[in-house]
């Protein structure tokens, strides 16, 4: 199948293009490039054309059987960058895709959404069927988006939205603005594992390459199991509060010193997620990585790379620099003549 991998130069990406490219998957990529610079080793390759999701043409969706969409600007504080332009990016741009690809006859959507929707959880537990509760712009965009493509789909145009937990793990295009690989990277970087809040939040996890797994299934599952759902992707044993994951990452990287920040207090997102849809609907899924495999091969790779600065790994600050630059517009659109390029 010729799947087209949108944000595949992203954190999630090169995990992805790996997965399907194994499954035998004739594979190609679409990414504007905005973090190419912050890459700490090539990915697998794909052939990818340098475009912004939001000039997606026609004629670039032409010969494309399935899509696997990650472009987005993802996680919450890059969300609240500019809320007009998350939307713009996340939903507007994002439905625009599906509208475009359902008329040039792509046959299945598969959309990356967040467990970030469910935010401020009432409930102990939350499921497919809870209310979602985001409280960010960036949560509000992924339910908007998810709600708008379902109406899209149709018995030839298969849509479906998979809520990934937290992610973490090593990739390429490493993301050190999540959770686990926050705490981990500052632990070797600086020998602090430093908490921001009070650590009491519950937060579910999943590994990168535990997605690509979920999408490869997804790819090769009946369309009409699979049409206009939306579906956890996670393990149900892999919600953790974050002061239990700052002692198992204390743990595997010896020497580095716990702590919390000055008048820290509880995170206001907080929810534990349930995760049994997916093995009904994709019965071969299960996660390869637990927390301590993960960190322990996020370690090994990044002490493999010779990891030595977070700088250009996280999404808000790399932005802000391409804009203080003047590589990139207010919209984040590249200015002429300017071109992303790896270190």
């Amino acid at each position: 199948m010729r799947v087209l991998v949108t944000g595949n130069l992203g954190y999630i990406g090169p995990a992805m293009v790996s997965a399907l490219l194994a499954a035998g998957h004739d594979v190609r990529g679409l990414d504007s490039g905005l973090f190419v610079e912050g890459r700490l080793e090539e990915g697998p390759a794909a052939p990818t054309l340098e475009r912004d999701l939001r000039d997606v043409q026609p004629g670039d969706l032409a010969g494309i059987e399935a899509i696997v969409h990650l472009a987005n600007l993802s996680n919450d504080p890059l969300g609240q960058l500019d809320p007009k332009l998350t939307h713009a990016v996340n939903v507007d741009a994002t439905v625009r895709l599906a509208r475009l690809a359902r008329e040039a006859g792509v046959r299945r959507f598969l959309n990356s959404s967040s467990c970030s929707v469910y935010g401020a959880a009432e409930e102990d537990w939350v499921d497919e069927t809870s209310e979602p509760r985001p409280v960010t712009d960036y949560g509000i965009s992924k339910i908007r988006a998810e709600a708008q493509l379902a109406a899209l789909a149709n018995d030839a145009f298969c849509v479906a939205s998979f809520r990934n937990a937290t992610a973490f793990g090593y990739s390429p295009s490493l993301r050190t603005d999540l959770v686990v690989n926050d705490l981990v990277t500052g632990a070797l970087l600086n020998g602090q594992i430093r908490l921001n809040s009070d650590g009491s939040a519950w937060r579910p996890l999943v590994h990168i390459g535990d997605i690509a797994q979920a999408f490869t299934l997804a790819l090769a599952a009946p369309a009409a199991r699979l049409n206009r759902a939306i579906v956890n992707v996670g393990a149900d044993e892999q919600n953790y509060q974050i002061i239990d994951v700052a002692r198992a990452i204390a743990e595997l990287t010896p020497g580095a010193r716990l702590s919390r920040a000055e008048g820290a207090g509880p995170d206001k997102r907080s929810y534990r997620v349930r995760f049994g849809r997916i093995r009904e609907l994709l019965p071969g899924f299960a996660c390869a990585f637990d927390l301590r495999r993960g960190v322990q091969d996020l370690v090994a790779n990044l002490q493999r790379v010779g990891f030595r600065s977070a700088d250009g790994c996280v999404r808000l600050a790399q932005l802000q620099r391409l804009r203080d630059a003047g590589n990139v517009d207010e919209s984040l659109r590249f200015v002429a003549g300017v071109r992303p390029a790896p270190h």
